[in-house]
């Protein structure tokens, strides 16, 4: 699966990313591969949660899609 990230300059020093799909997906770091590194691992945090917290009733199914 492919998701667009945003890196920004942080005013006091280092770099925020933000991914705006996945509303409060947000990380820091020092460095631009920190940021990104720390990114990867929020957006699969915040998949993790997302798909634990979905409640399904006795006649609905779960199925997995790959993107």
């Amino acid at each position: 699966m492919k998701i667009k990230a945003i890196i920004h300059p942080a005013e006091e020093g280092g770099y925020w990313a933000e991914v705006p799909a996945l509303p409060g997906c947000i990380t820091e770091g020092d460095s631009m591969d920190e940021a990104i590194n720390n990114i990867q691992d929020a957006i699969q945090g915040w998949l993790e949660v997302a798909n634990e917290s979905q409640k399904v009733d006795s006649i609905s199914k779960v199925i997995e899609i790959a993107v």
